[in-house]
C-alpha cells in the first residue's frame, strides 16, 4: 500500500497537472509498480503499517534528539581522537534482537552514519558486527556500541 501510496504521489508531483487524464494514469501506473514490487515485501502486501503517523513522529523525534546529540558527539570524539592518536580499533559482536528488515536496516544505517562505528555485517539472526574506533572492552555491550539507537529503532519499527 505505501508502495502505491509514493508512486501515485510522486507521478502526479512530477507531471505537474492533476487532470482526470493525468490521475488516471497515475493510478494505473502505480498499481502496475506496487504490483511488481510487492514481492520484495515479507509483510502483506496491503499493510498500511507506513502510514502510520505515529510511527512518522518517532522517527522524526529519534533523528533531531538521539541520532542529532550522538552524531555531534561522536564528531567531536573522533577528531580529538585522530589528534591524539587515542585509538584502539576492533569489531565487536551483539544482538541488538531486532524483529524486522526494517529495523536492521535503521540501526545499521544510524551506526554507519555515527563516526567512528561502521556496520560490518548483519548475519541472518540478527547479529550485527560493527567495527568501532575505540573498544574499552572486549565484550562491550550494546548501548556502548550504539547507546540508545536499539531503544528507539524497537519503538519505531515495532
Amino acid at each position: 500500500m505505501v508502495i502505491f501510496v509514493v508512486s501515485f504521489f510522486t507521478y502526479l508531483l512530477l507531471s505537474g497537472g492533476w487532470t482526470v487524464q493525468e490521475v488516471t494514469l497515475a493510478f494505473l501506473v502505480s498499481a502496475i509498480v506496487a504490483a511488481v514490487f510487492s514481492g520484495w515485501s515479507k509483510t502483506n502486501f496491503w499493510s498500511t503499517k507506513g502510514l502510520d503517523l505515529r510511527r512518522w513522529w518517532l522517527f522524526l523525534r529519534y533523528l533531531c534528539g538521539p541520532f542529532a546529540m550522538a552524531l555531534a558527539q561522536a564528531n567531536w570524539d573522533v577528531a580529538r581522537r585522530v589528534i591524539t592518536g587515542d585509538i584502539n580499533p576492533g569489531i565487536v559482536k551483539f544482538n541488538p534482537r531486532l524483529k524486522t528488515d526494517l529495523g536492521r536496516t535503521l540501526l545499521a544505517n544510524s551506526i554507519t552514519l555515527t563516526p567512528g562505528t561502521l556496520t560490518v555485517d548483519v548475519d541472518e539472526n540478527g547479529t550485527f558486527y560493527v567495527h568501532a574506533l575505540n573498544l574499552t572492552t572486549l565484550t562491550p555491550s550494546e548501548a556502548e556500541i550504539c547507546g540508545t539507537f536499539g531503544q528507539w529503532v524497537r519503538r519505531i519499527t515495532e
